[in-house]
């Protein structure tokens, strides 16, 4: 006969981790705890010989004073620690950690003023406690045929829901079923966010036992009749195998209806202890039992130093904890995993991803493995290092410090220090712009035990400005009209980055009119479009001096003789003053074409800044002049005689 043994049957992390804790205080006085610890008879029993008690209603919870209460993997509700604290107990929490994630999502939610839907069995211990930490009276929906009703009353304005519905499930909760349930909702309704709560242990047996079903003649369930997760395992195996049993312990298993299977599966609830396994597996073949059950004591044996292979099973903000297929789980702190001060794992690391880790310490003094991830990260990135030295490979780090001095670059844990002269071809006095960025270098100097590790990225931006700038180059002739961002404004022009290299729009040719200051016109970061006015070298001249937008184009048609036209003075000569007539186009008015009155000097009638109306008397636009009179729009003075006879004389 052939045996399929799950490789997850048996206690979760959750559930071994709540039967430890209550096995830490057996023996001691005036310890409960709240419910049974696990859905098995065999272990609340061992445990009930040892001292632990069992609180199971709420009367008997209002009695007990001054005692250790141990709350278990499935949680409780808020309303059950108030009242033990009230009483004087210490509560030992050991909900398992998936489970502490959906009370603080519901609360959260809650108070966020969201509607929150439980997809689980409302009857269920841990769906009673998560009930228990909503801010408002939660949904809960157990089946698809729930959710269509739920559906259909907020369709018909039967119940009311928030703006927003936030979903989540049990943890033990058949993943299958639970996608179903959340499409139903949201094909209806809006607004709906699903929080994957379903523990990854549980969704891993499940998709064993239906694997392992399908493939068997008949299959073995294991676990508790009152454990949500092996009903669960026992519905998904019977889906795929006609010949699937439900059993407790090794007296319910019947060995006679195995005699004509030749391939038998076998699964076990979270709940179920090795030691019923071993029993059943056992039976079914003694001879292959061994090496089918890898249980504590059988799995690999492991050393300091060595390099392990793991998956994620949980991740705290400082620690992680990973499976190595060994007698103990491994754990690797914040500070073994990576060197960036306070980071937070839990952004960094996923459950269920897998980890290539080193064996700092078989016992870190708790019964776990200490492991570093960061060791084999240095070990990895120290061999790409070396050969990039070689190759002058093209590196990506990011920023970790500024100092003084430069730049610390982390990459793949190995800190590379980038002077501040090699940081960039330029000198850049605050270099506080590059910190928690990627960016790329190559190395100079690689001398790991003496802790020097130079980095240099000067010689990257170097030698791309210097492809850019023959790409340009080849590219561009005066004439041509390109389109660059403001980089530098000085007292005399604007330095416009082109892509490649720098174009300068001189302060004369920024308009057809004057300007008086570069900086009233143009700020660095302006997107600006000019044409090349001349290309010297690797020097290039650029104008916003249009030919189609010159002025002087149709001056002799606009500004004819005898059109009268209005302007600004603009400054001031001994022989007259220059008025703007718009942007690029001055004209003179003599100081004898002001008045009839004699005038010593235009600044003894105007002001720069003035407007004046006046006369066009002469247009020559070729040699860009016009001559204005403000005395040809004044009346003529009248002459008396006495005048008029001084003047025959």
């Amino acid at each position: 006969m052939e045996i399929l043994l799950a490789k997850s049957a048996g206690f979760c992390f959750g559930v071994q981790r709540a039967v430890d804790t209550a096995y830490e205080h057996a023996d001691e006085e005036n310890v409960y705890t709240y419910g049974q610890i696990i859905h098995n008879e065999e272990v609340v029993g061992d445990l009930t010989k040892h001292g632990v008690q069992v609180i199971d209603s709420d009367d008997e919870l209002l009695e007990i004073k001054d005692s250790k209460v141990i709350i278990r993997s499935h949680g409780a509700e808020k309303r059950i620690y108030d009242i033990l604290e009230a009483g004087g107990n210490t509560v030992i929490d050991a909900t398992c950690p998936f489970v502490k994630k959906i009370h603080n999502i519901v609360r959260e939610e809650g108070q966020k003023g969201n509607t929150v839907v439980i997809i689980g069995d409302s009857s269920h211990p841990e769906v009673k406690g998560i009930v228990g930490w909503c801010v408002e009276p939660p949904v809960v929906i157990g089946s698809e045929e729930e959710a269509e009703a739920f559906v259909r009353k907020y369709i018909d304005g039967e119940v009311k829901t928030a703006d927003n519905i936030s979903i989540v499930s049990q943890t033990t909760f058949n993943y299958r079923k639970f996608n179903y349930i959340v499409d139903i909702i949201r094909n209806k309704l809006y607004n709906v966010t699903a929080y994957k709560t379903i523990c990854n242990a549980t969704s891993v047996r499940q998709r064993e036992a239906q694997e392992i079903a399908s493939k068997v003649d008949a299959m073995i369930v294991i676990g508790g009749r009152n454990s949500s997760n092996t009903q669960k395992l026992y519905e998904i195996s019977k889906k795929e195998c006609e010949n699937t049993y439900y059993i407790q312990t090794l007296v319910d298993l019947d060995l006679t209806t195995f005699e004509s299977v030749s391939r038998v599966g076998i699964t076990a609830g979270a709940s179920t202890p090795n030691k019923i396994i071993k029993e059943v597996h056992g039976r079914m073949d003694e001879m292959n039992f061994e090496e089918l059950l890898k249980n504590d004591e059988s799995r690999v044996s492991i050393k300091t130093g060595e390099i392990v292979e793991g998956r994620v099973i949980d991740v705290k903000p400082d620690e992680i904890l990973v499976d190595i297929s060994y007698k103990s789980d491994g754990i690797i702190p914040r500070s073994e995993y990576t060197n960036t001060p306070n980071a937070d794992l839990t952004e960094l690391v996923h459950v269920d991803d897998p980890i290539t880790a080193k064996v700092v310490k078989t016992n870190d003094g708790e019964g776990s493995v200490l492991l570093s991830y960061k060791r084999v990260a240095a070990e990895k990135a120290n061999e790409k290092l070396e050969a990039a030295l070689e190759s002058g490979e093209i590196l990506t780090g990011k920023v970790v410090q500024v100092v003084s001095g430069g730049l610390n670059v982390m990459y793949d844990e190995t800190r590379v220090f980038i002077p501040a002269s090699l940081v960039s071809d330029t000198y850049e006095k605050n270099l506080d712009k590059y910190l928690d960025q990627d960016i790329e270098f190559v190395l100079t100097e690689y001398q790991p035990k003496k802790r020097r590790i130079i980095g240099n990225r000067k010689q990257i931006v170097a030698a791309r400005k210097a492809e850019a700038a023959k790409a340009l180059f080849d590219r561009i002739e005066v004439g041509m009209i390109v389109e660059g961002v403001v980089k530098n404004v000085t007292s005399f022009g604007a330095f416009i980055d082109l892509g490649g290299a720098d174009g300068l729009l001189h302060i004369s040719e920024m308009s057809w009119g004057r300007v008086d200051d570069p900086k009233s016109v143009l700020k660095v970061g302006d997107t600006v479009k000019a044409f090349i006015k001349n290309i010297d070298g690797e020097k290039i001249a650029l104008s916003l001096k249009f030919d189609d937008t010159n002025p002087w184009l149709n001056a002799a048609e606009k500004y004819a003789p005898g059109t009268v036209v209005t302007g600004k003075v603009a400054r001031m000569a001994d022989f007259g003053a220059f008025i703007e007539l718009e942007p690029g186009v001055d004209a003179l008015l003599h100081v004898s074409q002001i008045s009839y009155e004699h005038v010593n000097k235009p600044e003894d009638v105007y002001k720069v800044g003035d407007e004046v109306e006046a006369v066009v008397v002469e247009c020559n636009a070729d040699d860009k002049k016009i001559s204005l009179s403000v005395k040809e729009l004044l009346p003529a003075p009248e002459y008396t005689d006495d005048v008029a006879e001084d003047t025959e004389e």
